[in-house]
């Protein structure tokens, strides 16, 4: 009789379960009982972001994802533009990132990227003072033309003349390391050469996003039981945080040591790098209850995994995707070239020279509306509120917008190709789709 009894209860979970796939049989999504929309997120987390384009198409509006009953995973998802408006601008001071942001994200410390309200206005003010100075800004121009004259001309030269293949994402980041790190800190990597070199430093970054987007898709509770007992993926945070410690303290004390000595000569117009410029005002920042050197620590680092991101390598990648559009940069390039100059061949343009050219900026904007560099946005309200899109919030959901589906929204660009007319140019990812002349 047990064992008869036993046998009801399988089926009648058997049954339960059928009828609620039968139920969301048509769904992108399934909210399956206990566990809710965990398991479609699980398969399809290789390819997250154009499966949540898949559903945002489908639902064309904002839409709750139903994490586990047991995680606290209950997520907002909108890719509203209306939404994302009040949320960043409107009612801006209701929606910080949140304390659950600053755990995810905890290797970043107290930075700009990952502080709130008082602290990241402090902080905000701060890094665009320095940002825009003209100091530094002669130092972005000067940094910039010498790693591309120096370094990869002369790499990519020696690939014509050998017959090479390169891997043009890997030296495109390897060239934005070296560019973001003596931006930062004033120090050279030298990571873009002919020899691939390998750096700890890069890796323990790479390692630590890796690790953060696992979270994003891992129940709280269990990541956090991988932290406490030190094994899996937390492991590997562990083991990135201490490299990025030990490398970031390293260099801090160099620069200490390089101003307080007076061993840092400077050539008028050369500017300066943000680590001397942060330490130069160190007594004019409110570091609270850190020391100066964490709160320098948190700085570069912020800093330098904000300089990661891989928009050149996406622009170069969607360009030779399109001929058209390689055509008309390179009219618009030559358009601008002396008359007296040769034209066959290789020239290094200066900054000033760019500026005024329209259709190469329309492309550097459609290449960060299709592959933005924050594509994902989190929120989470202070209190309860409403939503452009009519959606009810409260101080108990997690809010998120997706940066990189908005992009691709026919609702937000109108019906055609994955890459939608903005101003004069759009990609079709993978095709010759290009040019509204």
């Amino acid at each position: 009789m047990a064992f008869i009894g036993i046998l009801e209860i399988f089926l009648a979970i058997i049954s339960f379960l059928f009828f609620v796939f039968l139920r969301n049989r048509n769904e992108l999504c399934i909210n399956w009982p206990l566990v809710g929309m965990l398991p479609d997120l699980l398969l399809n987390v290789h390819r997250f972001h154009l499966w949540s384009t898949e559903l945002a198409e489908r639902i064309d509006s904002s839409y709750l994802f139903r994490g586990p009953w047991f995680a606290n995973m209950d997520i907002l998802v909108t890719v509203d533009p209306a939404d994302v408006h009040h949320i960043m601008s409107t009612n801006f001071s209701n929606y910080p990132k949140g304390p659950e942001f600053q755990k995810m994200f905890d290797i970043f410390g107290d930075g700009l990227f990952v502080a709130d309200s008082d602290s990241w206005k402090s902080q905000r003010k701060i890094a665009r003072a320095l940002t825009t100075h003209r100091q530094f800004y002669q130092f972005l121009a000067r940094t910039t033309q010498d790693e591309v004259e120096k370094r990869l001309i002369p790499v990519l030269e020696n690939v014509s003349k050998q017959g090479l293949v390169v891997d043009l994402q890997d030296l495109i980041h390897r060239f934005s390391l070296d560019v973001g790190f003596k931006l930062v800190t004033g120090y050279d990597r030298e990571l873009l050469s002919d020899e691939i070199r390998e750096d700890p430093f890069s890796k323990a970054l790479d390692d630590a996003e890796e690790v953060i987007f696992s979270r994003h898709v891992t129940p709280e509770i269990l990541w956090k039981l991988q932290k406490l007992l030190g094994f899996g993926q937390e492991q590997k945070m562990k083991e990135a945080w201490e490299t990025v410690d030990r490398i970031a303290a390293s260099y801090i004390s160099k620069k200490r040591e390089e101003l307080t000595g007076g061993n840092i000569s400077k050539r008028e117009g050369e500017g300066e790098d943000l680590l001397t410029s942060y330490i130069k005002m160190e007594g004019e920042i409110s570091t609270g209850s850190k020391s100066q050197d964490e709160f320098m620590r948190d700085t570069i680092v912020n800093f330098l995994i904000a300089g990661r991101e891989n928009s050149l390598a996406w622009l170069f990648w969607l360009v030779f995707k399109n001929p058209r559009v390689e055509a008309k940069i390179r009219e618009e390039l030559q358009s601008i070239i002396p008359d007296e100059e040769a034209k066959d061949h290789w020239r290094l343009f200066h900054t000033e020279e760019l500026k005024n050219l329209v259709y190469l900026q329309a492309v550097l904007f459609e290449t960060l509306r299709l592959y933005p560099a924050v594509p994902i946005e989190h929120k989470k309200p202070l209190q309860p509120d409403i939503l452009p899109s009519g959606h009810h919030v409260n101080p108990n959901m997690k809010i998120v917008f997706l940066s990189y589906t908005m992009g691709r929204m026919s609702s937000v660009w109108g019906e055609g190709p994955i890459g939608v007319q903005a101003g004069e140019v759009y990609f079709r990812e993978g095709r010759d789709e290009t040019c509204a002349d």
